[in-house]
């Protein structure tokens, strides 16, 4: 796959799917911008990326040389079905997208990391800061 300035453009909607999975395709995004020639600018890893990989026990690097050598997203789902377990696909969606602001652990420091959090409602899920987050970054 080509490499993704994250400067130019935010990674994808953690609403959107690879395989079935939610966040897979920002992941996809993520770790194109680590390849030669992307740029992640402030995206990172850490926190839901992380989290979906560590529900489906592979490791960042695995994936990364999956998406090194993808041709497209078919690629990386094609090796997802291969060394995942879809049958426990709908409960790692629904543990990331029911996530609200109300479950964090430390509010202050993510609303650090995510100013568009700020004033928000704890019942405010955390895919909707994500998303609200990206518009900011992009204008």
């Amino acid at each position: 796959m080509e490499p993704l300035d994250l400067t130019k453009q935010p990674p994808r909607s953690p609403h959107e799917q690879i395989n079935g999975l939610v966040m897979m395709a920002r992941t996809v995004d993520k770790l194109r911008a680590a390849l030669p020639g992307g740029n992640a600018g402030d995206y990172r890893m850490e926190g839901f990326s992380t989290r979906l990989l560590e529900h489906l026990d592979i490791q960042e690097d695995d994936l990364r040389a999956v998406v090194a050598l993808a041709q497209s997203d078919d690629d990386v789902a094609a090796w997802l079905r291969k060394h995942t377990d879809p049958a426990r696909y709908e409960a790692i969606n629904r543990l990331l997208v029911n996530r609200t602001l109300a479950d964090l652990k430390d509010r202050a420091d993510f609303e650090t990391r995510y100013p568009s959090a700020v004033g928000l409602p704890a019942q405010t899920p955390l895919f909707d800061v994500l998303e609200r987050d990206d518009a900011l970054l992009t204008r």
